[in-house]
């Protein structure tokens, strides 16, 4: 018995030790303020929520939403250009305060990262020629040894093809061009979020969504903060919280987001 209390003692002050350095760790709030500068990791490759232009300039949802956390944390933006395959390894470097841009909620990147609440729900659909709407219509027609399809390396649309379409011929292109290579015949199917897929059915003619209100994968979306920095994920929230409460989320989607009939 006594044994078991000793036993009990001191798994209870290892356990308090690590919460006491755990608590002397600084959040990412404290350090944002103190540095005066927010750092977000971003693609700039995924409209409408991520662009970078030719002037060196970002443009897009997520961006104008950076500009409004850092304003309310009254701090700059530092923005860290990343890509879809180092996305999690530059957050988990250290790199990002925030990671902002369209990301997709998936388990994998729980495991090493925290998410903010839920900005939206948008699920993967296919995005086609109009003219071959009807040949795309389930992942039975696109699961063909015979279909071209092509996704940007690294993200959710690359695992979703691994998982869901391993019969099809899987290429890898540049999300910034990626749409022109399905109007040249390069390709014939994309899997995409479904907000993508019909931003670039308005701004690209001969680009059709395929059944964008009927996902064939549930998916929400969210902004990618530091694991475990629960004060820092506190902020983001309440922030968000109130974007959305007092409009100005919708405002900013309102800016960018296209949708056919608009």
């Amino acid at each position: 018995m006594k044994n078991l209390k000793i036993s009990a003692i001191t798994t209870l002050l290892i356990g308090l030790s690590g919460f006491a350095q755990a608590q002397e760790s600084p959040s990412h709030l404290d350090k944002v303020l103190e540095k005066g500068q927010l750092a977000v990791c971003t693609t700039g490759d995924y409209k409408p929520y991520t662009f970078l232009r030719q002037d060196g300039g970002y443009e897009g949802i997520d961006i104008e939403m950076a500009q409004s956390l850092a304003q309310s944390l009254g701090v700059k933006v530092q923005w860290v250009p990343t890509t879809w395959k180092t996305l999690m390894p530059d957050m988990v470097a250290g790199k990002c305060d925030i990671g902002m841009g369209g990301i997709s909620v998936t388990l994998e990147r729980q495991k090493k990262a925290f998410f903010s609440s839920t900005l939206d729900v948008d699920g993967k659909i296919p995005l086609v020629r109009c003219e071959d709407v009807s040949r795309y219509q389930t992942i039975e027609q696109i699961n063909k040894p015979e279909v071209r399809l092509i996704e940007p390396a690294g993200g959710t649309n690359e695992a979703f093809a691994r998982a869901y379409l391993p019969e099809a011929q899987l290429n890898f292109h540049d999300n910034k061009t990626i749409f022109q290579e399905l109007l040249d015949k390069r390709a014939d199917v994309m899997i995409t979020d479904s907000s993508e897929a019909l931003y670039q059915q308005k701004r690209m003619p001969g680009l059709c969504a395929v059944n964008p209100t009927n996902y064939m994968q549930y998916g929400e979306k969210a902004y990618l903060l530091p694991r475990d920095d629960m004060t820092w994920k506190s902020y983001v929230d309440q922030w968000l919280h109130l974007s959305k409460a007092t409009g100005a989320y919708q405002k900013t989607l309102g800016h960018w987001l296209a949708v056919p009939g608009q």
